[in-house]
């Protein structure tokens, strides 16, 4: 008799308890922006590493399951997202109205802003750069160069647009010349600022945006899972370990 309530008892409690997605065990394809350090690169060994990168390897790691990294080019990651051929996104991706509409996002775990480069030796303003008819670089497949695109035109914004694959591409021609500024988020920023004779002179008047990892809307159980993951690793001194390693957003 003590066996059956107790049988009872516990089916009800278990009725009653959230579910948690179990992963543990699974392998998941985690498509990568390479060329986006701090957050996402690939290192001299040829494997995939970064802030992102190590920050979902813990993740995987403490839940259980198997992660592969997967370098895409960027302005195909979401489609190749909604079709399946990766399970998610971790590697700086920035919510945005037009991406919710197509996948699921995880909760935010970094804030970014979008600054404006140029070489050391200018001395272009922001408002010069934005409103002097120059050109200027954006990573193509970007949330920053979308909306450097829409407001081109409005509140006196006058400027032509190159698109590149990388942000170190960009920020390669601002230093050559062959265009006068390029509009980065701040992570990059930080980085092409370590290796190339450009400098920020301020905020591109983009409004700032958060980072979350990228699923497909099909897989709540993998959304649920990253979710359980981020509370654990923001929590953990893993977090700031990885931070003072990779100083994500920080200018030089």
């Amino acid at each position: 008799m003590k066996k059956i309530l107790f049988s009872a008892f516990l089916a009800l409690s278990l009725a009653a308890a959230p579910l948690m997605a179990d992963v543990a065990g699974k392998t998941f394809i985690n498509g990568i922006d390479a060329n986006f350090p701090p957050f996402a690169l690939m290192g001299p060994d040829g494997q995939a590493t970064g802030f992102d990168v190590e920050a979902i390897n813990w993740i995987a790691e403490r839940l259980g399951f198997t992660v592969r990294h997967q370098p895409m080019e960027w302005d195909s990651i979401i489609t190749s997202l909604k079709d399946k051929k990766i399970d998610l996104v971790a590697s700086g991706l920035s919510i945005t109205a037009e991406r919710a509409a197509q996948i699921a996002f995880s909760e935010p775990y970094w804030k970014v802003e979008q600054l404006v480069l140029v070489r050391k030796d200018s001395d272009l303003t922001v408002e010069g750069v934005l409103t002097g008819g120059l050109k200027i670089g954006v990573q193509q497949g970007t949330s920053e160069a979308k909306a450097m695109e829409d407001s081109n035109g409005s509140n006196g914004r006058n400027y032509e647009l190159s698109a590149y694959s990388s942000a170190e591409l960009a920020a390669s021609d601002v230093v050559n010349g062959r265009i006068a500024a390029v509009v980065l988020n701040d992570a990059p920023a930080g980085e092409v600022i370590k290796h190339l004779a450009v400098k920020s002179i301020g905020d591109a008047g983009i409004p700032s945006e958060q980072f979350a990892y990228g699923v497909n809307k099909d897989n709540a159980e993998l959304l649920e899972a990253l979710n359980r993951g981020l509370t654990l690793l923001t929590k953990d001194p893993y977090w700031e370990v990885l931070k003072a390693k990779y100083k994500p957003g920080e200018i030089h």
